[in-house]
């Protein structure tokens, strides 16, 4: 399972013209889902979504998560994280997981965060979406948990 996590100002998600996820001050997670992913990718990426240091202690440094500062955590689907491009100028996507096992892993995602008390709104898995965010910082980190990178 792949996350691009990014920390936000705010970020909303719409489709066909109408938000379906809106937040405020937190993080923005794109979410990937790759063929092989078991349960254990699903907590390894919600531990590390609730326990990155990303956001400023008093001092200014990095020192506290999302939790800490009473955030919020935007998550959208993106099968795309799973896209092959070292091969042609079309990535293929034969890593990524199947639609219906996809939205399963996602939604565990989901529900991971809420059961651990963070704030969560949704993209609309599947759908064509439009994500708006400002970035803060700008802090992007990619998490993977197969720890390729």
């Amino acid at each position: 399972m792949r996350a691009v996590v990014q920390r936000v100002c705010s970020a909303s998600v719409t489709v066909d013209g109408r938000t379906v996820g809106s937040i405020q001050r937190g993080l923005l997670a794109l979410i990937g889902v790759k063929r092989a992913d078991t349960d254990a990718d699903v907590s390894y990426i919600v531990d590390k979504i609730m326990q990155l240091r990303l956001f400023a202690d008093d001092d200014g440094k990095m020192n506290l998560s999302v939790n800490d500062v009473s955030g919020s955590v935007l998550v959208v689907s993106q099968f795309t994280l799973y896209g092959d491009c070292r091969r042609g100028r079309r990535p293929s996507y034969t890593n990524a997981s199947d639609p219906e096992t996809a939205r399963l892993r996602y939604e565990a995602v989901v529900a991971g965060l809420r059961r651990e008390g963070l704030p969560v709104e949704t993209g609309e898995f599947q759908a064509m979406m439009k994500v708006d965010s400002i970035n803060d910082g700008p802090v992007t980190l990619l998490l993977d948990s197969s720890k390729a990178f």
